[in-house]
């Protein structure tokens, strides 16, 4: 069984900064269960280009409000608390932030400790 916190991740390896957001990886590869678990805000009015080649990633926002744009097709979806998306294509995706954004991220193969 494996019990961990946000406040513990907090400052720690498993908490990755960059310009224009904070991941919390709650859960990563080495924890051997085969999905990793992310804590992820976004810092307000921002863009965020993204892409994962490598995996699929499930996201659950549970705080703020912005867009999400896929960029492979075109398309623009409204982001506030309670929507999903899932990348299940390895779309190449653009996160805009009106407000700080809040979420939980699942990725498939789990995320290794240290990675970006």
């Amino acid at each position: 069984m494996i019990v961990r916190t946000t406040a513990e991740i907090t400052g720690s390896d498993r908490q990755i900064d960059t310009e224009n957001w904070t991941s919390k990886r709650i859960i990563l590869s080495d924890d051997d269960v085969g999905f990793s678990l992310h804590e992820t805000t976004v810092a307000p009015d921002t863009r965020t280009d993204l892409h994962y080649p490598d995996y699929v990633e499930a996201v659950w926002l549970i705080e703020g409000t912005g867009e999400l744009v896929d960029r492979d097709n075109d398309r623009i979806h409204p982001l506030g608390p309670g929507t999903m998306y899932l990348l299940d294509g390895h779309e190449r995706h653009t996160i805009v932030a009106r407000s700080r954004l809040r979420m939980y991220c699942v990725f498939t193969p789990a995320v290794p400790p240290g990675s970006p």
